[in-house]
């Protein structure tokens, strides 16, 4: 009785949400928020941002509750997004770092929109807390820089550069620093090109190995689903 008993709950645990409730609608309203306000905004090439593919790739994770999906999106953001928020804090206390926040804090852009970006200081969290259910899936690193790649060139081909004059300022320029990191004005070190192959392998080299091994070695050897 008491075999049949644990086997009856080793079922319904084995067939229980991997992820609450509470999380996947929660984070469902704020992309339904979110979605809109950013298209209406800022046009739907605002979407091909790294941190925004990661959105959606986190919100299918939840309602799959994908392991590989969540985990891409992890490998892919965690490492930037965590100095995003190191970044904030510093802001926050009145001093500098690298800036990368420091339109949070720019008065001429509705506070309603720079609410919603703090999404980049929560999200790194959530995909910890994710991972934790499900594990880290190693096939991670080359699906999500094969996105990444596609998505640079992408923005390389087709975005407006760094400097471009558009008819609506808030239209995303230089989407993902494909062509230098001043929004304003491209990078004159080297050829486009040669600067776009130079950027993508350090993204890959410097971001997503790394986050690749430590989220390997601290969530891998849990099931993955």
């Amino acid at each position: 009785m008491q075999a049949t008993d644990t086997q009856a709950a080793s079922r319904s645990n084995s067939t229980s949400p991997v992820f609450p409730l509470r999380l996947k609608t929660g984070f469902t309203a704020f992309m339904a928020v979110l979605t809109p306000v950013y298209w209406a905004n800022y046009g739907p090439t605002n979407f091909l941002y790294f941190c925004d593919i990661a959105l959606f790739l986190t919100l299918i994770a939840l309602w799959t509750e994908s392991g590989l999906l969540a985990s891409m999106a992890a490998v892919g953001i965690i490492v930037p997004q965590l100095f995003w928020c190191v970044d904030f804090a510093v802001e926050l206390s009145g001093s500098h770092l690298s800036k990368m926040t420091s339109y949070m804090f720019d008065s001429s852009r509705p506070l309603f929109l720079r609410g919603l970006s703090l999404f980049h200081g929560w999200l790194p969290f959530v995909l910890l807390f994710m991972l934790k259910r499900t594990g880290y899936d190693k096939r991670a690193l080359k699906l999500w820089s094969a996105l990444a790649a596609a998505l640079c060139l992408i923005a390389f081909r087709l975005l407006p550069p760094a400097g471009a004059l558009l008819a609506n300022p808030n239209t995303p320029r230089n989407v993902n620093y494909v062509f230098g990191f001043d929004d304003a004005t491209p990078q004159s070190w080297m050829p486009p090109s040669l600067y776009l192959v130079v950027w993508f392998t350090a993204l890959a080299g410097l971001l997503y190995f790394p986050a690749h091994t430590v989220l390997n070695r601290i969530f891998g050897a849990r099931p993955v689903r």
